[in-house]
């Protein structure tokens, strides 16, 4: 009789149990792994907010949701990743609003990339996340099959070095400028005179030293931590370019989660974005304060960044309409 007690006692509980595994999951309790990848190396802002992500999603779930951090492009290039994100095998990407231009139905994020467009982070920000963004975001995911879960987080902007100081749209005339390989940044010199040329970065500080190239364009942190103010005189502090870190994520992975999971994760990824803001200004300031010891650093309004963007208007407007929505440049400039 004991026996059969017991038997049915332990029926009972087995039986419980799965009654509660079978709830837990229907309410959106089951134990999800996330990977999520970035290019940063860990000694990145980008790395610690994502880390701080991780561990936000981790403590407000008790544990249910894990995200693994690959640092260092371990998955693979921005490209690379955002593939594996279209297809499923990796569920999210760290990584700037700048390299959505990159892919294939992502072209109208070229906007983003356009120097002297933005005046500060802030301004930067508050477009992308204005109602005219919505639908800019909406046709980018349905092309691309990438979906931007959230914007936040600074990061470095970048500036330029010469061997002559730049204070006015006349300074750029015949500036032998090394630039990234982009039609944006290559459109926008040659629009204020400068000749544009494409050198590998190894070979950037012998090209400076040597004269090859009278400037280049990178930012405080690159120009510090290279020692690039040995072949300098000047730092002009333009922040001419701006990026903000994303969080991307595959688009059937983040409807197959609760609302309130979703919460939680849009929650969690905002406070990290806050992270990486403070960080990226921490050393900024660390640059910032090298290259004052060492070079002549030319700041606004003693720039004249406001003679620069006047110069620039219509160097892109036959993009207008075409690459991005018709109208969407003139609603950023005039936030």
């Amino acid at each position: 009789m004991k026996r059969l007690l017991t038997l049915f006692v332990m029926l009972c509980v087995m039986g419980f149990m799965a009654f509660a595994g079978g709830q837990s999951e229907a309410q959106g309790e089951k134990e999800i792994t996330i990977k999520l990848g970035h290019i940063r190396a860990t000694n990145h802002p980008t790395h610690e907010g994502a880390l701080k992500f991780a561990e936000l999603v981790k403590e407000r779930t008790d544990g249910r949701i894990t995200i693994n951090v690959f640092a260092n492009s371990q998955l693979g290039g921005i490209q690379e990743m955002f593939t594996q994100v279209n297809t499923g095998d990796l569920e999210m990407v760290y990584g700037g609003i700048n390299t959505y231009g990159f892919i294939e139905g992502g072209d109208a994020f070229e906007i983003t990339a356009i120097p002297f467009l933005y005046r500060d982070y802030e301004h930067m920000l508050n477009a992308l996340k204005a109602d005219f963004f919505d639908p800019v975001f909406e046709e980018a995911e349905e092309k691309t099959g990438i979906k931007v879960m959230n914007i936040g987080g600074d990061t470095a902007p970048r500036g330029l070095s010469a061997n002559r100081p730049i204070r006015k749209p006349a300074d750029f005339e015949g500036l032998k400028i090394r630039t990234a390989a982009s039609e944006v940044v290559i459109r926008a010199m040659k629009g204020l005179g400068a000749l544009p040329q494409q050198i590998p970065f190894s070979d950037l500080y012998v090209a400076l030293k040597t004269g090859t190239v009278d400037a280049q364009e990178n930012g405080a942190i690159v120009v510090a931590d290279n020692s690039l103010y040995e072949v300098q005189d000047y730092y002009m502090k333009t922040d001419y370019i701006r990026d903000i870190e994303t969080f991307y994520i595959n688009p059937e992975f983040w409807n197959s989660l609760s609302e309130e999971d979703q919460e939680i994760m849009l929650n969690a990824s905002e406070e990290a974005g806050q992270l990486v803001t403070e960080l990226t200004n921490e050393r900024l300031d660390a640059a910032y304060e090298k290259l004052e010891e060492e070079i002549t650093v030319i700041r606004p309004p003693e720039l004249d960044l406001e003679a620069v963007r006047a110069e620039l208007e219509g160097t892109y407007s036959d993009w207008d309409g075409t690459k991005w929505p018709e109208g969407l440049l003139e609603k950023i400039r005039n936030m």
